[in-house]
C-alpha cells in the first residue's frame, strides 16, 4: 500500500509539473507561416498544433470543427504553410504537451496573414541600359506574393554613383520600372523594397549599371576600321587557305598525267594511276627486236674493176687488202655508201683509166 501510494504521488508531481508550452510565436515570410514555441523542461513530450477559423468560434450553439496541422510531434515548431491559410482571414491557432496520456493546457494565438505575416523583399532585380535611361526588371519571390496581394507596390530608391549624390524614389505596380531622366554614360545604383497595407519590406541589394547616349562620330569611325581590319583579314586567311590548298591538290593530285601507253610500262599492275618500279621478265623480253650492236666502222679503199686489173698485187699486198673489209650491211643499213681514206690516190687512178 505504501509503494502505490508513492507511486500516485509521484505521478500526480509529474503530471502536475507538465506545464504548457512557453513563449508561442509566428515566423512568417509572405505565404510561409510557421509556429514555434519553447519547452524548458527536460520531459520527453509531444506536440500537438491545431487551427480553426475565428469566426467559427463566434457562432453560438455550434461546437468549431478544430483541423490539426501537427499531431504529437517531437518538434517544437509546425509548418502551417502546405495548409493553405487565406491571406485575408483570422484563424486561431492553439498547441498543447502530451506525455503518458497527460495532456498541458492549450495556448491560443490569433493569427491574421494581412496584418502578422512579413512581407519580404523582390528576389531577383536586374538593370538594363536603354539609352540614357534604365530599364528596371523586378521578379517577385518564389511564392507569387502579387497574385495574393493585388496591391502589392515597389518603392524603387536610386542615386548616381558618386560622392554626395542624392537619392530619388520612384514608386511603381509594374514588374518593369524605367528610370527617366538620367544621365548619359553616367553610373546609377537601384535598391528596391515591396510594400503593401502599410507594411514594407526590407531593400534589396543595390545593383549598378552604366547609362547609354548617343554614340560620337569618333567611335563609329574606330568601330568602322575594325570591322574593315577584320573583313580584310579574314579574306586574307581565305586565300591564303586556297592558295595553300591548291598547291598540296597539285603537289599529290598532278593534272598532267603520263600517256597511257606508258602508265602500263610503269605500274605494277592495270589500272593502277601510280608509276611503279619496272621489273623485266620473260615476256617483257619477247616484246623487244633485236639489236646488233657494231663497233667502230673503218675506213675502206674500193677499186674498180679496171683499176684491179691494171694494179698488180705484190707478194703480201693480198694480206693487207684483205685487212680491210666492206660494212657489214646487216650493221649499216645503206651499203652503196663508201668511204676513201685517200681521194687524192683515186683521182690518180681515175687519170690512169682514162689514158
Amino acid at each position: 500500500m505504501f509503494v502505490l501510494l508513492l507511486c500516485i504521488q509521484l505521478f500526480g508531481q509529474v503530471a502536475a509539473q507538465l506545464d504548457p508550452p512557453q513563449n508561442v510565436t509566428l515566423i512568417t515570410l509572405n505565404t510561409n507561416y510557421t509556429l514555434s514555441w519553447d519547452w524548458h523542461q527536460n520531459h520527453t513530450v509531444t506536440f500537438t498544433t491545431q487551427y480553426v477559423g475565428k469566426h467559427q468560434l463566434l457562432l453560438k450553439n455550434r461546437r468549431p470543427k478544430w483541423l490539426t496541422a501537427c499531431n504529437a510531434m517531437p518538434h517544437r515548431s509546425c509548418d502551417l504553410t502546405g495548409f493553405n491559410l487565406n491571406y485575408w482571414c483570422v484563424y486561431m491557432l492553439r498547441v498543447r504537451a502530451s506525455m503518458h496520456g497527460r495532456d498541458s493546457e492549450w495556448v491560443l494565438k490569433e493569427f491574421l496573414p494581412k496584418r502578422d505575416a512579413a512581407l519580404g523583399s523582390p528576389t531577383i532585380v536586374n538593370l538594363v541600359p536603354a539609352r540614357s535611361d534604365l530599364d528596371v526588371f523586378i521578379t517577385d519571390s518564389v511564392t507569387s506574393i502579387r497574385k495574393v496581394i493585388p496591391t502589392l507596390q515597389y518603392l524603387v530608391v536610386y542615386w548616381e554613383r558618386s560622392a554626395g549624390a542624392q537619392n530619388q524614389t520612384l514608386t511603381s505596380n509594374a514588374n518593369i520600372v524605367t528610370l527617366p531622366n538620367l544621365k548619359a554614360w553616367t553610373w546609377y545604383c537601384v535598391s528596391v523594397c515591396s510594400r503593401a497595407d502599410g507594411k514594407s519590406s526590407s531593400f534589396t541589394s543595390p545593383r549598378c549599371m552604366k547609362t547609354q547616349g548617343n554614340v560620337p562620330w569618333w567611335q563609329i569611325f574606330l568601330y568602322f576600321l575594325a570591322v574593315l581590319a577584320m573583313c580584310s583579314l579574314g579574306l586574307l586567311l581565305l586565300h591564303s587557305f586556297f592558295r595553300i590548298f591548291k598547291t598540296i591538290k597539285a603537289s599529290f593530285y598532278p593534272s598532267n598525267q603520263l600517256p597511257p601507253h606508258l602508265q602500263k610500262y610503269l605500274s605494277d599492275s592495270p589500272g593502277f594511276d601510280v608509276p611503279g618500279l619496272f621489273i623485266p621478265d620473260a615476256e617483257s623480253e619477247l616484246l623487244c627486236e633485236r639489236v646488233t650492236v657494231c663497233k667502230n666502222p673503218t675506213f675502206l679503199k674500193i677499186y674498180s674493176p679496171l683499176t684491179e686489173a691494171l694494179l698488180v698485187s705484190p707478194p703480201g699486198l693480198e694480206e693487207d687488202i684483205s685487212g680491210y673489209s666492206r660494212q657489214d650491211s646487216s650493221c649499216s643499213g645503206d651499203s652503196g655508201v663508201y668511204s676513201t681514206g685517200d681521194s687524192s690516190n683515186l683521182e690518180n687512178l681515175k687519170g690512169k683509166e682514162s689514158s
